[in-house]
């Protein structure tokens, strides 16, 4: 079985209290964008199973992937037989644009769909919220406001359906203790519903992301990616989660060739 998990982006992002469990309350759009890694899980003959990453590289113990921890995960609560995994990783880390968990969360649901287990969404989804903030949002996979630390899920008739994206990643990492430390709580005034209510042409004062106000002091460049997609004719430009991606959302398609040298750049158009 093959499944391409998928990224995504944040259309506005407000940190409104710091909880005394140290984590962040937030408010944000969760928006599925067409920029995939491969997720390819298949019967093994061994006893043991494995996985097996290409694409960009990935440091570390493969028993604390994601991927890894998943299936793990499942197989405490079920029989699950070994599997051989294998995963392509095209979705840039440190990006804020949740790869890792997208990974995760489809795991998930191949090992439910491969093996039939009896779970639904809104109980697999439970299950990903052990594994980290972002994954109980790529079980649903599709526009969706988060709240809380980013698992609690209302559901909303907002699209971009028809619109153009073009995402840049610079080679540089911004840590999540790096970003959080840099903001300070506050509820705004305005809900992000309300906001997204208004034409796309009026969010770029009022539709912010709360990371970009110490994040671009420290890191000019990124502050500078926005700006040219503004000045490439994006409607709509922002840093997705805690960076380092910027998305400018566009009318019509635009070629970026030669725009963001030494960049990750990615480009599609929004289905959802």
């Amino acid at each position: 079985m093959v499944t391409f998990p998928n990224a995504k982006i944040n259309i506005g992002l407000s940190i409104t209290r710091r909880r005394e469990d140290g984590y962040h309350d937030l408010e944000t759009l969760f928006y599925p964008i067409d920029l995939c890694d491969v997720l390819e899980i298949v019967p093994t003959k061994n006893n043991e199973t494995t996985l097996t990453i290409t694409g960009i590289a990935v440091d570390g113990d493969i028993e604390k992937n994601l991927v890894m921890r998943a299936y793990r995960l499942l197989q405490s609560q079920y029989n699950l037989p070994a599997v051989d995994i294998n995963l392509h990783k095209v979705i840039p880390f440190g990006a804020g644009l949740g790869g890792g968990s997208a990974d995760a969360a489809f795991t998930l649901k191949m090992l439910r769909d491969m093996f039939a287990l009896p779970l639904n969404d809104e109980q697999l989804a439970g299950m990903a919220s052990n594994l980290g903030a972002d994954c109980p949002f790529f079980i649903y996979n599709r526009p969706l406001i988060a709240t809380g630390i980013g698992d609690c899920f209302a559901s909303t008739e907002f699209s971009l359906k028809g619109k153009f994206i073009i995402l840049v990643k610079p080679s540089i990492a911004v840590s999540t203790a790096e970003a959080y430390a840099g903001v300070t709580p506050q509820v705004p005034q305005k809900s992000l519903n309300e906001k997204l209510s208004s034409t796309i042409d009026t969010w770029r004062n009022e539709v912010v992301n709360d990371f970009e106000k110490s994040i671009f002091p420290a890191h000019p460049r990124i502050a500078a990616i926005k700006q040219r997609l503004y000045d490439m004719g994006a409607v709509y430009a922002s840093m997705s989660g805690s960076g380092s991606s910027v998305f400018g959302i566009f009318d019509k398609p635009y070629n970026p060739i030669g725009c963001f040298p030494d960049c990750f750049v990615w480009q599609g158009e929004c289905n959802v």
